[in-house]
């Protein structure tokens, strides 16, 4: 069975800094593009350290994902890359609050640069939960 892939653009969260979409869906599933932490309103990041982009990124997810449907607690798996693994702590209590208790699998890697000079940027494939009909974008 093929799956029509549907293209979703945000209206809430922050625009593409690229050619891509925010999300594409397939049936039940939502892949999201990978979300700096830009602040929607400005197209800036949010700040120059790395809590406040890790904070404005998972807002940011929290927008696109309420504007598709999900929420937080359907996050299958996501990927955090830092532009430089010292963040990690940081990061990681913030991704706690937003993603807990319970936690997607994780891949979390250090790139050598972020675009738009970005300290961290992370991207989430959520699952819509069975009894909820597929994404009517």
């Amino acid at each position: 069975m093929v799956m029509a892939l549907k293209r979703f653009y945000t209206d809430k969260g922050p625009k593409a800094v690229g050619p891509y979409c925010t999300a594409v869906t397939a049936g039940d599933t939502v892949y999201c593009s990978g979300m700096l932490g830009l602040d929607p309103e400005t197209g800036k990041l949010a700040g120059d350290g790395v809590e406040a982009q890790a904070a404005q990124a998972l807002v940011n997810l929290q927008l696109v994902a309420t504007e598709l449907g999900v929420t937080m607690a359907d996050a299958a798996k996501s990927v955090v890359y830092l532009a430089d693994m010292g963040d990690f702590a940081a990061v990681n209590g913030l991704y706690k609050q937003a993603f807990g208790p319970d936690y997607p699998a994780r891949t979390c890697v250090a790139v050598a640069a972020l675009p738009l000079g970005a300290k961290v940027e992370i991207d989430v494939t959520f699952v819509k939960p069975a009894d909820e009909a597929a994404f009517d974008l």
